[in-house]
């Protein structure tokens, strides 16, 4: 009987931790990510796509797949997601499909915190190269540029400071293309275009993902 009682007080402690763990695991956006993975065994994605990754702005390319249909684009954006989030699923929406290429548009959402500055995105984003380059060291990538989001005019500096501090650091580095999509997303005399933004002033209407395609489509592996 004592072992049995032993026995149960061990497996109680286990399972406890095992909650514990499940718990500290199961961070924001997990239940997306699950059906997403569950989607790709229902769906089963071709081999080596071009994985676009990233936030928002890259969740609601709905047509992404189609436009660039014959690039075999998977998109596996996550809308609201920071550079963190993209890090810790980076298994799952990266480097699980073996990708032949990787588009990238994250940090937007960070930057709108006052206490998240430039550098502190930059080194994030670095910390995700890394991670790719440990399991994908020649893929190439492909990081766009931070947008001019009118409705963020506040965190506007901080974008432009991170897009000079990653536009500098892509340049040293190998088979990485920095893609600048801001100066084609504001008017000559520097102001917003809001022919380009939904009604929230931050997501993209058709004609700013349009921007995009043509910026996009010479940098794309075929």
């Amino acid at each position: 009987m004592k072992i049995n009682k032993y026995f149960a007080a061990f497996w109680f402690v286990i399972t406890l931790m095992m909650n514990v763990f499940y718990a500290q695991e199961k961070r924001l956006y997990w239940d997306e990510v699950q059906t997403i993975k569950n989607f790709d065994k229902i769906y089963i994605p071709k081999k080596n796509p071009i994985i676009f990754v990233g936030s928002s702005s890259i969740r609601l390319w709905k047509n992404a797949e189609k436009i660039f249909e014959k690039y075999d684009v998977l998109n596996r954006g996550i809308g609201g997601a920071h550079v963190d989030d993209i890090i810790f699923y980076a298994n799952q929406l990266i480097l699980d499909y073996k990708p032949r290429q990787i588009v990238i548009y994250i940090g937007e959402n960070d930057l709108k915190y006052a206490s998240v500055s430039a550098d502190t995105v930059f080194e994030q984003t670095k910390k995700l190269f890394s991670i790719i380059r440990h399991k994908l060291p020649e893929v190439p990538i492909v990081y766009i540029s931070l947008k001019p989001s009118p409705a963020r005019d506040s965190s506007n500096l901080k974008m432009l400071q991170t897009n000079l501090l990653m536009k500098k650091y892509i340049a040293k580095e190998k088979n990485i293309k920095y893609l600048d999509v801001y100066k084609n997303m504001i008017t000559k005399d520097g102001n917003y275009r809001p022919d380009l933004f939904s009604k929230d002033k931050i997501h993209m209407k058709a004609a700013g993902y349009k921007l995009w395609q043509k910026a996009l489509k010479p940098y794309l592996l075929k």
